[in-house]
């Protein structure tokens, strides 16, 4: 009630997390693990290797110098039937490239979104590659992060 004026009202965990897929947002445990390294998840802005020593420095410093194995993308599904699933594989020539992280519908794109973590020498916008979803080859194409106010003009208004 203390919402109505400004019209505000009550919504779900799935309008969340389809808002959090526009805007480009990563989710602990899907996303961001131990898994994967910063420079894989695209956070290689919140390492300061040139600071003093800290714990994972060495590991970080050599991870960086090979390149990353695999990268964090944002995908558009070309189907509305169901969203993509955590754990699910992505393909290119039969062999598997990727695997989703999470995925939703973006109602205010509308676009099927999905994240993964793909080999890296694919991890280019326009890139195709097909998903198994449900048993069906799905093709999805790469897309810039955050659909929805990349600039994040929207939140500084």
């Amino acid at each position: 009630q203390a919402g109505h004026a400004y019209g505000l009202r009550l919504f779900g965990a799935r309008a969340v997390e389809s808002m959090r897929m526009e805007k480009g947002f990563l989710h602990w445990k899907a996303e961001l693990n131990t898994e994967f390294d910063p420079f894989e998840t695209g956070l290689a802005r919140f390492v300061k290797l040139d600071k003093g020593d800290f714990i994972g420095k060495e590991a970080l410093q050599k991870r960086r110098s090979l390149g990353p194995k695999r990268k964090l993308v944002t995908l558009s599904l070309k189907t509305n039937h169901a969203p993509a699933r955590s754990g699910a594989s992505l393909l290119r020539d039969n062999k598997v490239v990727g695997t989703i992280t999470s995925g939703d519908y973006g109602h205010r794109v509308g676009m099927n979104l999905a994240y993964a973590f793909v080999d890296a020498e694919l991890a280019h916008t326009g890139a195709i590659i097909e998903l198994d979803l449900c048993g069906q080859r799905v093709e999805t194409q790469i897309i810039d992060p955050s659909p929805y106010d990349p600039t994040f003009a929207r939140m500084r208004g």
